[in-house]
């Protein structure tokens, strides 16, 4: 009774909120989600491109809104910090400024990397360690074995479960829809 008393406008968070309340797999519509506006952006997915994320997780993670799916799909298993850090450490490989590079270096640690922080990813203690002394003196190469631990985590877990959700299986059916 009370979300038909919602106004319109709210129907895109009740979406939005829908989907992440559900299971990964009983999700259908995050396309509220992507970036830009949805329906723009759904006109600019083609099928093919769509399909081709699941060729690799390399190719999926090198298309805009396949790391906006991907993220989306995370979100509804509560694992999105696995994404937010390999994609601050492809940002943060990017940093030119010495200055910058310590003080952002830093910042993905105590936000990713360190026991207790607030988007803790999931690495083995050496990993963690090894990490903690590269922040003594941080170079563009300083999360790299972090980074690719977590990146592989997503590979064989996430992204498995990511290509057979009702989410991805979805969104493929809807272009497809759209094309026909």
């Amino acid at each position: 009774m009370a979300a038909l008393l919602m106004p319109r406008r709210n129907k895109g968070m009740r979406t939005r909120l829908g989907c992440l309340s559900h299971k990964s797999d009983s999700c259908s519509d995050f396309t509220a989600i992507l970036p830009d506006k949805p329906n723009r952006a759904l006109k600019r997915l083609s099928t093919e491109e769509a399909t081709r994320w699941a060729d690799s997780f390399d190719v999926l993670l090198s298309h805009k809104y396949g790391v906006a799916a991907f993220r989306a799909f995370l979100k509804t298993e509560f694992s999105e910090e696995n994404l937010e850090f390999w994609l601050a450490c492809e940002e943060f490989k990017k940093t030119r400024s010495t200055t910058k590079l310590v003080s952002k270096a830093h910042r993905i640690f105590e936000e990713f990397v360190d026991v207790q922080a607030p988007r803790e990813v999931n690495i083995d203690f050496q990993t963690r360690e090894e990490t903690r002394k590269n922040m003594q003196e941080p170079s563009l190469t300083c999360f790299d074995q972090a980074q690719g631990k977590v990146h592989s985590l997503m590979e064989k877990d996430s992204y498995p479960r990511f290509l057979r959700s009702k989410m991805y299986l979805d969104l493929l059916t809807q272009n497809q829809r759209r094309l026909s």
